[in-house]
């Protein structure tokens, strides 16, 4: 490995966040990177996207906690993830240098979605208000289940809350003003009849 190659390693290595100042993401992660596969610089990654057909040759992506700028050379379907070469990465010791690390996207190059439907990062931090009015806390985290997202509203001074993402509980979302309207079924609050 050269000293150049050793440094740009190092490089992806080093821990940033990829959060700007005004906590929205600037990248999205659509992968992660985990060993060579064959002789010829492919590596295999385990994909994080709804959207992998993005992922084609002479797009950008970016990798690691530095977000290194890198030309994707080729991909194709493998198992359950993607065999994936990168420009100026020919062989398998030179991509093994890229193991375990994070593939990511910029954030105003992710594709549109239909109305209605949202990325995670858009809903997180968004204030949570019943129907009648009451404000209950912030959505923190989103839990993919197999039947249905569940919002975790994070409540102050309180435990908190799950929602389930169905259209009975979940009313409406406005990205504009950050809020988001629920109605809360029996059932859904402690001591709640």
């Amino acid at each position: 490995m050269t000293s150049k190659r050793r440094e740009k390693a190092a490089h992806l290595r080093k821990n940033k966040s990829g959060l700007p100042s005004t906590g929205k993401p600037d990248f999205l992660a659509v992968g992660k990177l985990h060993r060579p596969h064959g002789l010829h610089g492919e590596i295999l990654m385990g994909i994080q996207t709804d959207f992998p057909e993005r992922l084609q040759p002479e797009g950008t992506v970016f990798i690691g906690d530095e977000k290194e700028p890198i030309t994707i050379r080729s991909s194709r379907p493998h198992s359950k993830g993607l065999l994936i070469s990168f420009n100026d990465y020919e062989s398998r010791d030179q991509v093994a240098e890229l193991r375990n690390q994070m593939v990511f996207v910029r954030t105003a190059d992710r594709p549109p979605l239909p109305e209605g439907v949202y990325y995670h990062h858009q809903l997180i931090g968004l204030q949570v208000i019943t129907d009648q009015g009451k404000e209950l806390g912030v959505l923190a985290e989103i839990l993919e289940t197999g039947a249905n997202d569940v919002y975790l509203v994070r409540v102050k001074g309180g435990k908190d809350i799950l929602l389930p993402a169905i259209d009975e509980v979940i009313k409406h979302i406005d990205l504009q003003s950050g809020k988001v309207l629920v109605h809360l079924i029996p059932g859904l609050l402690p001591n709640q009849d």
